[in-house]
């Protein structure tokens, strides 16, 4: 890989580079807000609906479920949380180009919301105090990696490429072990999970990057910021899933 300037709009001298930076420092923190509220939403809406689900004696040990958790945790309304979270990524990806700014970030804070629905089931799996740890460890390597990301002059297609064709033989590799059942897998699971995400915490943020131009009107920087915020969001929860799954005490 060879080093060049990434951010083709910010080529530029004195005043106009200048306003650029301004711009996609802006644009940038903009992304980065938005992706934080997702995941402070699911995070909250995760939380609160653990402590809706599960029946806890005095010492806070889990003794069984609600009605509301049995709903949750079992049976069709699973199928139905997992088919409207991916419902909406692909409404997004594909409606994107059409939907007004505001539009695409309550779909966005949405799919953040329902999504977590489906991850308080982590709490019933993983002690709290794991899951605490596990999440500053995320957003600690994923601060790293995505600071790194933005600010390297190297191009990491190649990497990106390469990464997306694992990512598609690391959900094969789930959905085979579904079936295995094997420790062994499960871990290398884990492991190579991880560092794919990490890997594509720092291309999709030079990719966030690049899709700046000092040239978009206030609605399409708008619509890339929340796409953008969208995909960081990804790569921050799966980093955080399979961190857990590698380095997680179980209940």
């Amino acid at each position: 890989m060879s080093d060049f300037d990434r951010n083709v709009a910010a080529r530029g001298f004195g005043a106009t580079r200048a306003a650029i930076d301004v711009g996609l420092r802006a644009y940038m923190l903009r992304v980065y807000n938005y992706m934080a509220a997702g995941v402070a939403l699911t995070g909250v809406v995760a939380w609160f609906t653990y402590n809706a689900a599960v029946v806890t004696d005095a010492t806070g040990r889990i003794t069984g479920l609600t009605s509301f958790g049995q709903t949750i945790f079992s049976g069709p309304l699973t199928i139905v949380l997992f088919l409207a979270t991916l419902g909406i990524v692909f409404f997004m990806s594909f409606r994107i180009d059409r939907l007004q700014p505001s539009t695409a970030l309550m779909l966005f804070m949405g799919y953040a919301a329902l999504l977590g629905l489906m991850l308080s089931s982590v709490f019933l799996a993983y002690t709290g105090a794991s899951i605490t740890r596990t999440f500053f460890i995320s957003a600690a390597s994923f601060g790293a990696l995505s600071l790194y990301g933005y600010t390297t002059q190297r191009d990491l297609s190649p990497i990106g490429s390469f990464l997306i064709m694992g990512l598609f033989g690391l959900i094969l590799a789930m959905v085979v072990n579904i079936f295995l059942k094997s420790t062994g897998l499960d871990f290398a699971i884990s492991a190579i999970g991880v560092l794919i995400f990490a890997g594509l915490t720092a291309w999709d943020t030079q990719k966030i990057k690049e899709m700046y131009s000092v040239n978009d009107d206030g609605t399409v920087a708008g619509r890339k910021a929340v796409m953008g915020a969208l995909t960081l969001y990804l790569d921050f929860i799966n980093l955080f899933l399979f961190l857990l799954r590698f380095m997680g005490d179980r209940r």
